[in-house]
Parts: structure tokens; C-alpha cells; sequence
């Protein structure tokens, strides 16, 4: 029998929600604290592209990208964006993040996200049977958009190392795509179309309805701003949360993009920037995409929605307070126009959030070893929602004494130590 213990989840995103919620059905007491209420538009994981991206094997340094960086940063229509003031503090980050684009790293790399996000659908799923936020999941195809068959075969890399993990993709022309949707316009001819996914119909509300069910079943929530953790003696650890020390027998960091002041104060070195991403929400579209369109030019996601159509993605580096840019709404509404010229809608929200990303784009996901009470479960990068409810059942294994059934040795805390 599993010993009952008292443990605090910090962070309300779909990691920290689905980690409080695997622990909780496993029978232990769970606090979930979090400055900003799951679901609420300051969570990350409120304004993401849905997408439950079950073959996202390939991350953003891949072959030749370091040559590419340049052009994509000068290119009004390119998905990368910088603030220039930042660039002295992010270079440490950078130049290693860059230099895992060999083909040998993002081979290694592909193989360790794959257990990760490969069964994505069904782990949210199971996650959210029986409860209100199951009404949330949509399942259907998605597709991979370009102006043509030869903007798709310069992907060749990406889509060969899907296809080495075992996934398969239906070509479409443009005759076969206008006849599942006759408002694509002329500047996509070509799709690679998945089948059997899955994506959120409205990600923030999802959060929320899990973190709902979760309190209404026995679990406790705080709102409060953690600035601390506290290793204990006998593998206990305490939380400092708006001033008050709390005790547990374990607490879990799942706090995103902030965990690396958490992190460091323990004496660790995350290896963590934040990739900033941004969302424009259109309500009342005259036009919805059958399902998911990735528009692989410009690297992001159009996502129909409960509410609408989302366009999501793009990066921007610029840390964790500088203000929203204007540029990426911009290249959003310049892009959405191509993809359907005839498009409008009632209203629109822009957005932008913080995803955690390491130096090697995979997760910490364990206890440290620098503080026993303490488990670690970020770093996902843009995959938060895709990766968080597996990430919640393998912190729950490893805090209930089971093996995870997959090899944890990729995600291991500490590797960037000194």
C-alpha cells in the first residue's frame, strides 16, 4: 500500500493541473498553488494552438537552421523574432540551443520526445474521462500546408524523421483540398495530412475544467505567488508562498517558463529561455478550417475553436517581461489572409505567452538530487500541452515509488549542472 503523503503542486498550467489530479487519484493530499487561476489568459497553457501534436519529434534546431536564423530574423514574413537589447543575455542560451541542430542531436533528440508525445491523445484522454473538460477534445486530421509539392519536399528532413517513429501521412493536391475546403486561396497547392489526432476546442477552459474537477473531488487549490522553496530534512520540502511557509512531503516545480529562478535558488542550472509565443484569436470567423492547418511557411497553427479560428505559434526571443510586439499579430493577419482571402470576423484577441525551453528542447522531469522533497516536471518547450498530461503520470509514478515505463534518463534534473 502507497503511503498517503502531502504534496504541493506550484504552477495551475495543464502540467502543474494534470500532475495535482494524477496525484490526487492515487490518494495522496494535494495543494495546487499558483499566482494565476488555471484556465486564466496569464496561464501559458490558456493561450496555446490546441493541437494535441502526437508526432512533434522534430524541434526547432534542425539541421542547416543556424543558417537560416538571419534571414528568417530581416524577413517581415518570417516566423523568428528577436529583441536586440535581449540578444547579450540570451546568447549563452542560444549558442548550445543552435549547436543541438546536428543531425545526431535531433536524432537523439527525436527519440526521447517520442515516448513524451506519441500517445498525446489518449493520455488526455484518460485524463479526462468522466470529467467536464472531456467535452473539450476534438479528434479529426491535420495537415501540413505548402505552396507546393516542392516547398514540401524541402521539409524532408522533418517528415523522414516522422516517418522513422512510425508515422504516416496522406499527400493531398489542391483539387483533393478544395474539395474538403473551397475557400483555401491560390497560395497553397500542397498538404501532408495526419490522421487520428486530436486538439482542444478552447485550451484555457479545458485547464480550468480539469483544475474544477480536481478541487471538486478532495484536491485543494491557492491562489498565491511561491517565491521560494525550502529543502527539509528527511526528504521534506516547504514552499514560501505570498510570505507563509508551507510544509509537504514532497513538492512538484511545474511552473513553466519561472521554474528557473526556483531552480537556481536550489542550485541547479535549468538551461531554460523562454520562447515567446503568440496567439490572434478571430471570433465570429465568416470561415473555420475543417480541422487543424499548421501553414508550415510561416510556422504556425490555424486551429478552429469553440470560440472561433486561432492562429498560434511563431517565436520570439525576449525574455520573461519585455511588453507584446505588434510584428507577429501583424504576420498572423498577413498569413490567415493568404491561407483564406476572403476571410473576416466580429472580433479579434492577441495574446502572448512564455514557453520553457531548454538547451536540448526536452523537459527536467524528476526528483533533484540536490533536493530530495523536490520534483521537477517543466521544460516542454512549445509541447506543454501535448506533453502535460504524460508528464503528470510519470511524476506521479515516480513519487508513488513505480517505474516509469519509459527510460527517464533524457529528462534528467541536473544534467546541465556543473
Amino acid at each position: 500500500m502507497m503511503d498517503r503523503l502531502n504534496i504541493i503542486v506550484a504552477g495551475g498550467g495543464i502540467t502543474g493541473v494534470s500532475t495535482a489530479e494524477w496525484l490526487r487519484r492515487d490518494g495522496h493530499d494535494v495543494t495546487l498553488i499558483d499566482r494565476i487561476p488555471p484556465g486564466d489568459s496569464g496561464q501559458t497553457s490558456y493561450g496555446n494552438a490546441g493541437i494535441l501534436a502526437r508526432c512533434a519529434v522534430v524541434p526547432v534546431p534542425v539541421p542547416g537552421v543556424w543558417k537560416k536564423a538571419p534571414k528568417m530574423l530581416f524577413d517581415p514574413n518570417g516566423p523568428l523574432f528577436l529583441r536586440w537589447s535581449y540578444l547579450p543575455k540570451l546568447l549563452p542560451w542560444l549558442i548550445p540551443y543552435l549547436r543541438n541542430g546536428r543531425r545526431d542531436k535531433v536524432e537523439a533528440i527525436a527519440e526521447a520526445l517520442m515516448p513524451l508525445v506519441g500517445d498525446t491523445l489518449e493520455q488526455h484522454q484518460a485524463l479526462a474521462k468522466g470529467t467536464p473538460a472531456e467535452r473539450w477534445i476534438n479528434t479529426g486530421d491535420y495537415s501540413y500546408f505548402y505552396p507546393d509539392r516542392a516547398a514540401f519536399q524541402d521539409d524532408a528532413f522533418g517528415f523522414a524523421l516522422r516517418k522513422a517513429h512510425g508515422f504516416e501521412w496522406e499527400e493531398r493536391d489542391r483539387d483533393t483540398l478544395l474539395e474538403i475546403d473551397p475557400h483555401i486561396g491560390p497560395a497553397y497547392g500542397f498538404a501532408a495530412t495526419f490522421n487520428g489526432y486530436g486538439w482542444i476546442g478552447d485550451p484555457g477552459r479545458y485547464v480550468a475544467d480539469l483544475a474544477a474537477w480536481f478541487e471538486g473531488q478532495g484536491g485543494r487549490m491557492r491562489q498565491a505567488e511561491i517565491s521560494e522553496i525550502l529543502p527539509l530534512e528527511g526528504g521534506r520540502a516547504a514552499v514560501i508562498a505570498d510570505g507563509e511557509r508551507i510544509e509537504a512531503d514532497r513538492v512538484v516545480i511545474a511552473t513553466g517558463a519561472w521554474s528557473a529562478r526556483l531552480a537556481r535558488a536550489l542550485g541547479h542550472e535549468p538551461a531554460l529561455e523562454t520562447e515567446r509565443g503568440y496567439h490572434l484569436w478571430l471570433r465570429g470567423p465568416s470561415i473555420r478550417p475543417p480541422h487543424p492547418y499548421m501553414l508550415a511557411d510561416a510556422k504556425f497553427l490555424a486551429t478552429p475553436m469553440e470560440a472561433g479560428l486561432r492562429c498560434a505559434g511563431l517565436v520570439e526571443f525576449g525574455g520573461l517581461d519585455a511588453p507584446a510586439s505588434d510584428a507577429p499579430i501583424e504576420l498572423f493577419k498577413r498569413q490567415v489572409r493568404k491561407l483564406y482571402p476572403t476571410l473576416t470576423w466580429e472580433s479579434e484577441d492577441t495574446w502572448l505567452g512564455h514557453r520553457p525551453s531548454t538547451i536540448d528542447s526536452l523537459p527536467l522531469i524528476g526528483p533533484s538530487p540536490k533536493a530530495p522533497g523536490v520534483v521537477f516536471a517543466f521544460g516542454a518547450q512549445h509541447l506543454g500541452l501535448t506533453m502535460g498530461p504524460k508528464t503528470g503520470r510519470l511524476v506521479a509514478d515516480m513519487i508513488g515509488g513505480r517505474n516509469p515505463n519509459i527510460d527517464m534518463t533524457p529528462y534528467k534534473v541536473g544534467r546541465f549542472d556543473n
